[in-house]
């Protein structure tokens, strides 16, 4: 599979619904971001090159994106510029 333009595929982290204590955690109106790992960068665009790379931890907003299916896992695509933070 190649990444085109200034696409990132990442792997979502899921993160679980219950505290270190164990109780469940409370959905509140604000929907807390995503977690997820760079699998795949584009080449970027003529004059904006990429800044993420392979392996970063990133954090997206949970709607962002495109959901597709490779081979039997889940992934999510979109612009870089959709991301918040690089961890």
């Amino acid at each position: 599979m190649k990444i085109v333009s200034d696409r990132v595929l990442i792997e979502v982290i899921q993160e679980e619904d219950k505290s270190e204590g164990g109780f469940e955690r409370v959905a509140t109106k604000k929907t807390p971001p995503q977690k997820g790992v760079v699998v795949a960068v584009g080449p970027g665009k003529k004059d904006d090159p990429m800044v993420l790379i392979v392996g970063d931890t990133i954090l997206f907003a949970k709607h962002a994106g495109t959901e597709i299916k490779v081979e039997g896992k889940d992934y999510v695509i979109m612009r870089e510029g959709d991301t918040f933070l690089a961890l």
